[in-house]
């Protein structure tokens, strides 16, 4: 039995979704608060991802970090991975130890030099469909331990139902751009972090760093500051990410 000690960071975690619903924060705000709590919250996990459906795809609209964003662009690139079976086969997906999984051949070696060796990804489902997965990785094998996973399985119920209570309030029009727009900030971010990479001859980890180390000297948001520099090398500025298909309402 765990004790009730052992649960009091996700005591804390359900207090900071529900005061995220009590500002009624923008939708890409909710989302990016998300994974990085559960990064903080489900030890030993990290990084996170958050992956929701769009046109038929995948795509992140949340990472804690650049490990989170790359390991689940791996999986969209070779269209296998355990984040889309959990989407597809809406059902949790746990990976024990990734050197001896053999499930995913052309995600696996990928993710292997990332250092991702084990990972747990969690489907979200709202009105009976499963709109996106929580995805959760970590450099040691078996690291989701019974209790991690008793976690994270927690801690994805209850966002989920937070996320729910987002899109039946909000305006669909509105609602909508939201989330076309978390999904440029991502595409944006990822586009600076190569050209970074470039210019510095640097790890996209040390990327990420030098953006967010920017971000917070210019009290910008990542977003803004990222769409500076593609803007300082292309002179146009980003273009605009695919739209967002919002799931239909069930009548």
């Amino acid at each position: 039995m765990v004790s009730p000690a052992a649960d009091f960071p996700l005591a804390s975690a359900y207090s900071q979704l529900l005061a995220l619903l009590a500002d009624s924060l923008h939708v890409d705000v909710f989302l990016d608060h998300v994974v990085k709590v559960a990064a903080e919250v489900i030890s030993p996990a990290v990084a996170c991802g958050l992956t929701m459906r769009r046109d038929g795809g995948a795509f992140t609209v949340a990472g804690s970090d650049d490990l989170a964003a790359r390991a689940d662009e791996i999986q969209y690139g070779a269209d296998e991975g355990p984040c889309l079976d959990a989407l597809r086969r809406e059902r949790v997906v746990e990976v024990v130890d990734l050197r001896e999984d053999r499930r995913w051949p052309r995600y696996r070696e990928h993710a292997l030099r990332l250092g991702i060796v084990s990972s747990l990804s969690l489907p979200m489902t709202i009105d009976r469909e499963t709109v996106g997965a929580l995805n959760l990785y970590a450099t040691q094998p078996a690291a989701f331990t019974q209790t991690a996973r008793r976690h994270a399985l927690a801690f994805t119920d209850q966002a989920t139902a937070a996320l729910t209570v987002i899109l039946r309030q909000a305006d669909q029009s509105l609602l909508h751009q939201q989330l076309t727009d978390a999904m440029a900030s991502r595409s944006i971010i990822d586009q600076a972090l190569g050209v970074l990479m470039g210019q510095q001859r640097c790890t996209a980890k040390e990327a990420f760093a030098l953006l967010r180390q920017a971000s917070q000297h210019r009290n910008r948001k990542l977003r803004d500051v990222a769409a500076q520099i593609i803007k300082q090398i292309s002179g146009e500025d980003p273009p605009p990410a695919p739209e967002f298909a919002v799931p239909r309402p069930q009548s």
